[in-house]
């Protein structure tokens, strides 16, 4: 019997061949080499039931990422199939983007880079508006693993730091309900999962609470904000500025009246993808995989009712 397949969405890396010689077969990115894999890592690819039904052998999902909303957990769990993510792999990159989005914001990075031309007044010291960080609030939204780095980083920068988490019962930051949350910040950085229950939680009424001129941070998944509430909201002044890694829809269409304005910022979701990031999550991701294949339980397991005997 040959050695189980591992299809990697995006090829398998030349360093992690000798971690994998007789262990796994790697295959891919041909969609060709799908239908005989056993197991597979998930970078943005879309796993809905059709495509996990489409490959019968299927053992395992093991996400380069925390985000598994882009696997139908419900189908992979009707078919057997584990589904594991990497959750230590992409905090320190995410957070490091997710500050440097919020002082983008605050200094006006983006107006700031039309100002250099030749013929315009090279003193603009007099008309900068930038924001001084010391001093005020920033929000997270989810404090897990990546929400408690941006908050060590804000807080070497001088600010307060306050939380909404319903999954947290105590951290080392004041948690408050979401009516409390919205008015306390200066800046909100989002790092919640997206969920039936998340989905478009910063609305028009959220937006609505908020103190006038805060800025946003979304580095979680695009599905977190109305974006037709945000450009609103941009417009009225409640939002002085935003940073945009993730979008709704991803990618942003260059049509999209965001990309119009000076005071947002959007990046193509790439706050993980360090040079060290990626190699993180894809050496963890193939961890959970090879773990799972020789039959032990992954650490990072998302639907552990999989391995749960029948009654």
């Amino acid at each position: 019997m040959g050695l189980q397949r591992l299809w990697f969405e995006r090829g398998c890396p030349e360093r992690l061949r000798p971690v994998l010689i007789d262990r796994v077969e790697p295959v891919g990115p041909d969609e060709a080499d799908l239908a005989g894999a056993h197991a597979v890592l998930a970078g943005s690819r879309v796993w809905d039931r059709a495509s996990i039904e489409s490959v019968p052998g299927l053992r395992v999902i093991a996400r380069t990422g925390i985000g598994v909303d882009s696997v139908d957990l419900v189908a992979a769990t009707r078919q057997g199939v584990l589904v594991c993510n990497t959750p230590d792999g992409p905090t320190v990159p995410t957070a490091e983007h997710a500050v440097m989005l919020l002082l983008a914001a605050a200094k006006n990075l983006k107006a700031l880079h039309p100002l250099l031309k030749p013929d315009d007044d090279p003193n603009q010291v007099g008309t900068g508006s930038a924001l001084e960080l010391d001093g005020r609030c920033l929000g997270l939204v989810g404090y897990g693993r990546i929400g408690q780095r941006v908050a060590a980083i804000a807080k070497a920068l001088g600010m307060e730091v306050v939380a909404h988490d319903p999954f947290v019962d105590h951290a080392e930051v004041e948690l408050l309900p979401l009516e409390e949350f919205w008015p306390r910040c200066d800046a909100i950085s989002l790092h919640a999962p997206l969920t039936d229950a998340t989905r478009c939680m910063v609305d028009a009424a959220a937006f609505a609470a908020m103190r006038p001129g805060v800025i946003l941070v979304n580095t979680a998944r695009g599905g977190l904000v109305d974006h037709e509430a945000l450009m609103a909201a941009l417009d009225d002044g409640t939002v002085r500025a935003a940073g945009l890694d993730v979008t709704d829809p991803e990618p942003l269409p260059f049509d999209h009246p965001l990309w119009q304005r000076r005071e947002v910022m959007v990046t193509p979701h790439v706050a993980s993808a360090t040079v060290r990031g990626r190699e993180r999550m894809v050496g963890m991701a193939v961890e959970q995989v090879l773990m799972a294949l020789a039959g032990e339980r992954p650490t990072h397991l998302v639907n552990p009712e999989v391995l749960e005997s029948p009654e």
